[in-house]
């Protein structure tokens, strides 16, 4: 079995899969802080309920954007799992796409990650969308290669940003707007948490489908008609209002790094 382990900015994201399936996957706060004995009693309670233990996972594979975050989750892999897990974005992973940006040294291994679970479950050209601490879109070729990336802030920050910096603002929760006599959120607020969730719930909509939009004029004449792709922690959030996203797939960032995995362990039996 592979444990995989996706940390973001915000929530970090293990995974485990069997051969055939995935068994389970389980999100937690990231905390560069917590040690590898810290994770390994938490992680060993969520895989006895199903029905799992450490001596079953037989490797391990991590992204992180998080740098700190990673001498404690080689620990994990090294104590509970004994074995020295992969990560992505060192010498020796090879990711088997090509990165056709300025510096590919700055891209983030999440958007790495990504790019291959696109490509490998939905194919190119497209565009993956990540809803999570920031947005971002990546632009992936019909060959899988990462033409390039948009990053703005994620929802989450947005509103966190006004609660902090207006004094009078308060915190609210992420949702829809209330919806009017055509059963679609109302744009014109009409109280103080109404208005906030129009400007950013409704903003974030037109973001995405306004960033998507001048992607494909601009792209499509030379990559070809791209699908829309949506993951991350709140995309699900924006099923159904956003035009232009084609496909939800909550597991691409799972797919990617086991397909990681199964490039560098293939090209390592040779």
């Amino acid at each position: 079995m592979l444990l995989a382990i996706d940390v973001g900015n915000t929530n970090t994201k293990f995974a485990i899969y069997d051969g055939s399936a995935w068994r389970g996957q389980w999100r937690t706060s990231t905390s560069a802080a917590r040690t590898a004995d810290e994770y390994g009693p938490w992680l060993g309670q969520l895989l006895a309920y199903q029905g799992l233990g450490y001596q079953e996972i037989k490797a391990c594979i991590i992204s992180t954007v998080v740098p700190q975050a990673l001498f404690h989750l080689r620990n994990l892999s090294r104590r509970y799992v004994k074995a020295e897990p992969m990560v992505v974005g060192e010498a020796d992973v090879s990711l088997g796409i090509a990165l056709r940006i300025d510096n590919p040294s700055e891209a983030g291994a999440d958007r790495l990650v990504n790019a291959v679970g696109a490509f490998v479950e939905h194919g190119g050209p497209a565009i993956v969308i990540d809803s999570g601490t920031a947005t971002t879109f990546d632009v992936i070729a019909a060959d899988g290669a990462l033409e390039g990336v948009i990053i703005a802030p994620g929802i989450n920050l947005s509103l966190h940003a006004l609660h902090t910096a207006a004094a009078r603002l308060p915190r609210i929760e992420l949702r829809r707007p209330p919806l009017g006599a055509n059963d679609k959120p109302t744009a014109l607020g009409k109280n103080t948490v109404h208005a906030m969730q129009s400007g950013v719930f409704l903003g974030y909509v037109e973001l995405i489908d306004g960033l998507v939009r001048r992607l494909k004029q601009e792209l499509e004449p030379s990559l070809g008609v791209m699908k829309t792709i949506a993951t991350g922690g709140v995309a699900s959030l924006f099923e159904g209002e956003c035009v232009s996203i084609d496909i939800y797939d909550d597991e691409l960032t799972s797919r990617g790094l086991l397909e990681i995995y199964r490039r560098n362990s293939d090209a390592a039996a040779e």
